[in-house]
């Protein structure tokens, strides 16, 4: 028997410990905690193997309800919308695949995106499940994204960001500042805004760094080069807006823009344009660059 443990990350799977409560089955619990997936639904999705046990095999109707068992489950959106942008492979080989991510399309499900993202469409194309981003960029962010594509060399590429070995270029078009010295690093502490989906700079010691440089000049618009030290979540977004040069076409910063839909004509001026570090599998330098432009 395997002693390998099922890890969801890997397989693209939610997890959940089952809650306090008197349900006979599992099936019982996951009708009554996920109230707006009905029963149907969930007895289609036990039938073709899509809720796992906590060793990855498939559970069955009538599985016995058991509090804090665990439970993996694939998120599935009926009639997904399909995102009409197109990502481009850079480079892949049996370590790891570089993308370049269009924008509007999300790196991994995550709410009404399920298929519509990149992963899944990388998974499709080459055939292989066991891709997983090593890093994320916003969904409104297009540019370079690398993904693991060999579980025994995979924990040796995730260390290349904790560790700050990898050297991250960035994109930016931002109204002009001339009032400011560039090129300067920005620091701050990044906390949770409101709404909820929202970050904000807030009291404390700074847990983000950017340096900002401006490489072109276009009247009241600038061309500006981003070098995140550090990679909270919409770390860049945050910091140019507190500077004064809010991104062009961004939705949340300075401002929510409310109930905004995607235009596609109009995308977030965001790219993460290039990324260079040494292969810790091969030893050899590696750089790649983004082939997208961001337009004035």
């Amino acid at each position: 028997m395997s002693t390998q443990r099922f890890n969801a990350a890997e397989h693209q799977a939610s997890t959940l410990y089952l809650p306090p409560g008197k349900w006979l089955t599992v099936l019982d619990c996951l009708c009554e905690h996920f109230q707006a997936i009905s029963r149907e639904q969930w007895l289609d999705r036990l039938a073709r193997g899509r809720v796992l046990d906590a060793e990855g095999a498939p559970i069955s109707a009538q599985l016995a309800y058991k509090e804090g068992l665990r439970i993996h489950y694939f998120r599935e959106v009926p009639n997904e919308t399909p995102i009409p942008v197109q990502e481009t492979i850079l480079y892949a080989d049996e370590h790891l695949v570089v993308a370049d991510k269009p924008h509007f399309l999300p790196v991994t499900p995550a709410g009404e995106y399920v298929e519509q993202t990149l992963l899944r469409r990388l998974i499709r194309t080459l055939d292989n499940p066991n891709l997983v981003p090593l890093h994320r960029i916003d969904r409104h962010t297009a540019g370079l994204v690398l993904f693991s594509a060999n579980p025994a060399t995979r924990s040796a590429y995730q260390l290349l960001f904790p560790t700050r070995k990898i050297e991250k270029r960035y994109e930016a078009i931002a109204p002009a500042l001339p009032e400011l010295e560039l090129p300067r690093v920005h620091k701050s502490r990044l906390v949770d805004g409101e709404p909820f989906f929202r970050m904000q700079e807030g009291p404390g010691d700074s847990n983000t760094e950017t340096l900002v440089d401006v490489s072109e000049k276009n009247g009241d618009l600038w061309r500006y080069a981003l070098y995140p030290v550090t990679g909270k979540k919409h770390q860049l977004r945050v910091h140019m807006a507190a500077l004064g040069a809010g991104i062009c076409n961004d939705p949340f910063y300075p401002q929510v823009i409310k109930d905004a839909e995607d235009d596609y004509a109009k995308p977030l001026k965001l790219l993460a344009k290039a990324l260079r570090f040494i292969d810790p599998v091969s030893g050899e330098e590696r750089y790649f660059e983004s082939r997208i432009h961001l337009a004035w």
